[in-house]
């Protein structure tokens, strides 16, 4: 049932959606993003970030755009999410320039779509062409949201390959999607126990994100490392690059090349830049086709933070 669900969906979502009705969505969106973008290119990664945690959670829906009120619990406190998603506001100026373009057309879901493929591209990654006519969710649930779907950065093989397989992704996808991760920042909170407690990391490598991360919680939680040591603000394949050398930030990096069934993908990516780019990019279409509402299901938001 889930498979023939998401096929329907899936059916409804067209490249062409807003021709007629907005044609100048995505010069919108990519102008708001462009200058944030350039202002932060941790941004970029933020922006990418968003619609990933989104997918996982009841669909790409901008579920994870509601803000809490005090009789409503969202999805932005959940463990995965508390403290370090971002972006909210970048996405708010992208619906508020997209609104004077096109009033009430355009949601929530394919802004947050749209804005990740750019902030991929103007990072230096690959492009693809972005299927939209989401719309958005009426509500969110932190209990959902919370319940593991989407995967920790203590996340282990066989949790990462069951998270995927649950929204109808591969492990190849798994693999490919990680590889994201050649841009960002992450909190010394989620790679505390991986640079303390693990032996298959290099020991430079760890000596230095020790400097910033101290042992004991919660001292330096916040404090911020690069997920990828190369090159953090530029989208390429070294994340798996340094995978090889045991240089992995996360525990759920690293696992992803330790003599396991995901080795040989980490390898060729390492080796194929231009494989890694173009699995990325179909692998981002089918997580971008997870569950979404469409017809006359949910609404189009007038503002992104709450249901009209």
């Amino acid at each position: 049932m889930f498979a023939a669900l998401m096929g329907s969906s899936r059916a409804q979502l067209s490249t062409d959606f807003y021709k007629k009705a907005c044609p100048k969505v995505f010069a919108a969106v990519n102008s708001v993003v462009k200058s944030a973008v350039t202002k932060e290119k941790r941004m970029g990664a933020s922006l990418l970030r968003l619609h990933f945690h989104d997918c996982f959670v009841q669909g790409c829906d901008a579920s994870i755009l509601l803000d809490d009120t005090s009789s409503f619990r969202g999805e932005q406190t959940i463990t995965a999410n508390n403290n370090s998603i971002r972006g909210m506001d970048v996405i708010d100026d992208i619906k508020a320039k997209v609104e004077a373009v096109c009033p009430d057309v355009v949601s929530c879901a394919d802004i947050l779509t749209i804005a990740a493929r750019d902030s991929v591209v103007l990072l230096g990654g690959p492009s693809w062409t972005v299927k939209v006519g989401r719309r958005d969710s009426k509500s969110a649930s932190f209990e959902l949201a919370n319940s593991g779907v989407i995967p920790l950065a203590s996340s282990d093989l066989s949790n990462l390959i069951g998270r995927f397989a649950d929204v109808g992704l591969s492990t190849k996808d798994m693999v490919v999607l990680s590889g994201s991760h050649t841009i960002g920042l992450a909190r010394c909170v989620t790679f505390r126990g991986r640079i303390y407690n693990e032996t298959n990391i290099d020991p430079i490598f760890q000596e230095t994100r020790q400097a910033n991360c101290p042992a004991d919680a919660p001292a330096g939680n916040n404090n911020l490392a690069p997920l990828d040591v190369q090159t953090p603000t530029f989208f390429d394949n070294a994340y798996f690059v340094n995978l090889l050398k045991n240089k992995g930030l996360l525990h759920s990096d690293q696992i992803l090349f330790s003599g396991v069934s995901t080795d040989s993908l980490v390898q060729t990516y390492s080796k194929n830049p231009k494989a890694f780019f173009a699995d990325f990019a179909a692998a981002m279409i089918r997580m971008g086709d997870i569950t979404p509402l469409t017809g006359s299901a949910g609404e189009i938001r007038k503002f992104c933070g709450r249901p009209n």
